[in-house]
């Protein structure tokens, strides 16, 4: 005869025994063996039909994606993954390009777009005297500063200071001095924040700002809730009297959009001040922790009529998520003559780049500035994942006579994307294109500068990811002093990095050629 305690665990286990099967988990499971079972059973019976219906839909998938409007390496790598998998890459083919699951965060950034538009464009340092300075000094910037404000709103200002900081330390130290001066608002959007010295000490900043009454608002991105920071984490800013945002948090099977990851770096200060560039909210950041050996990334503090942009793109985002009309943009912006640096020469254009458009901004200004360099480009860039356009344009430069470097990176933080950017190695050492390899560590920096004229400082990686995915933003330099510092930093980082011989390349080990070649295959779809 059982006990009472025997009894009792049999229940619990029947029980159990039928929660698990009648759960969400265990059905799903179910019913996704039972959807193989089924897919089986249909080849085996149908094989030669199937065989056949995959060989015309293949090709007629080639035709098509062919003749669509898209990078002609993007083309290549669906090509070969319709042709080799075609069961799976139609069905993911169509499933990214309907883009079914952003519709609703397209349309709500487009709208704030058409909001601040009117605000983007209307200021003085938008008006002839930015245009006409740049008509005089330099035609090539002034075609790209047209560029820049028609086809993607970014309108050019004169009346602006720029200071460029060399490592992340200095950017640190700077933003605590300017933060502790904000009376009116602070807004900032960044890729990673991660605690530590640098966000402790920024926090508490924030927190007794807020509490003094200043409008302090924080955005990041919803990939940092896989890391240092729990999920909940606008709550407890929000307790501390900061309004928070995550953007595109993860909620699985919900929607296409999280391949579009918010990768700017935005600092605003009552309006007057405002900070760009490479350098997310973690102690990496500012080598007060060692990750991939020295960290070296870069900044710009911008303060004049140049930060309305700043603040403008920064309420675009903030504001997606908020209901329509309901912002007084204005009020964030100071009048032009409280802020306008009359004796600052030079001409400064704050740009971002967004994938929910058929503008892409990013790869347009890089090109630009390649393919109109008459003396040298210095380019610093974490990653090397060229399409063909960007490929060709680096290596015709170098042909035609023009000092092309590259600075990457000798300890990478991502083993895959070091070998892809071995992988273009030959062909660009081949064409005249000297690579530098920063050998103290990690360059993070997204840096370009031309001919000691025109420079970008901004968060856009030579990738297809920054180029292609992500939502960035960066500042066009063009005529101010800062340039002088850029080149400075080009000079004294090439002197800390190691060229890259044909020899090296020869040298190379084969799984790294091998698979770097593997990997440029489907490089568009990472």
């Amino acid at each position: 005869m059982s006990s009472p305690v025997i009894t009792e665990n049999k229940t619990k286990i029947k029980k159990s025994f039928f929660t698990v099967v009648t759960g969400r988990t265990f059905i799903i499971a179910a019913l996704l063996l039972a959807q193989v079972g089924v897919l089986l059973w249909g080849f085996q019976r149908l094989g030669d039909y199937i065989h056949l219906g995959s060989a015309v839909a293949s090709a007629l998938m080639l035709i098509y994606i062919s003749n669509s409007k898209s990078d002609p390496t993007v083309k290549l790598t669906w090509c070969f993954v319709v042709a080799l998998v075609p069961v799976l890459g139609i069905p993911l083919y169509f499933y990214i390009k309907l883009d079914l699951g952003h519709r609703t965060v397209q349309g709500a950034i487009s709208r704030c777009e058409r909001e601040t538009a009117p605000f983007m464009l209307t200021s003085e340092g938008s008006g002839g005297d930015a245009g006409q300075t740049l008509e005089k000094s330099d035609p090539d910037a002034a075609s790209l500063a047209k560029y820049l404000r028609d086809r993607a709103g970014f309108p050019a200002y004169t009346g602006s200071e720029v200071t460029y900081f060399p490592l992340g330390e200095n950017k640190f130290e700077s933003m605590l001095q300017e933060l502790e001066k904000a009376e009116s608002f602070i807004f900032m959007e960044y890729f990673i924040v991660s605690p530590g010295r640098m966000w402790d000490t920024i926090l508490e900043v924030l927190a007794r700002k807020a509490k003094a009454g200043v409008d302090v608002r924080f955005m990041y991105d919803g990939t940092c809730a896989f890391g240092d920071i729990p999920y909940s984490y606008p709550k407890e800013l929000e307790a501390l009297g900061i309004r928070c945002k995550m953007f595109a948090p993860m909620r699985p099977f919900v929607s296409t959009h999280y391949n579009n990851r918010d990768h700017r770096k935005i600092l605003v200060i009552d309006g007057k001040v405002a900070y760009t560039g490479g350098v997310n909210l973690a102690d990496e950041y500012i080598n007060e922790k060692e990750r991939f050996g020295h960290w070296k990334d870069t900044a710009i503090l911008v303060r004049g009529e140049a930060v309305r942009s700043f603040t403008l793109m920064f309420l675009q985002m903030w504001n997606a998520s908020e209901r329509a009309g309901g912002c007084d943009y204005s009020r964030f912006l100071p009048p032009p003559e409280e802020i306008r640096s009359d004796d600052a020469p030079g001409v400064v254009i704050p740009y971002g780049d967004s994938p929910m458009d058929q503008e892409k901004v990013g790869e347009t200004v890089y090109l630009h500035l390649i393919n109109t360099a008459r003396q040298y480009v210095y380019i610093m860039t974490p990653y090397l994942i060229l399409d063909g356009e960007t490929l060709m344009a680096l290596t015709s430069a170098a042909k035609r006579g023009v000092d092309v470097r590259l600075v990457l990176p000798h300890i990478p933080d991502k083993t895959y994307a070091f070998w892809l950017a071995k992988s273009h190695y030959p062909e660009l050492v081949d064409a005249g294109v000297k690579i530098y390899e920063y050998t103290p560590g990690f360059v993070h920096a997204k840096v370009f500068l031309q001919d000691g004229k025109m420079g970008v400082v901004g968060t856009i990686n030579l990738d297809y990811r920054s180029l292609y995915h992500h939502f960035e933003d960066a500042a066009l330099l063009c005529g101010v002093p800062a340039l002088e510092d850029i080149r400075a930093d080009f000079e004294d980082t090439l002197a800390k990095s190691r060229r890259v011989t044909r020899e090296d390349i020869a040298h190379e080990k084969f799984h790294v050629r091998f698979l770097g070649g593997l990997l440029k295959i489907v490089a568009p779809l990472m």
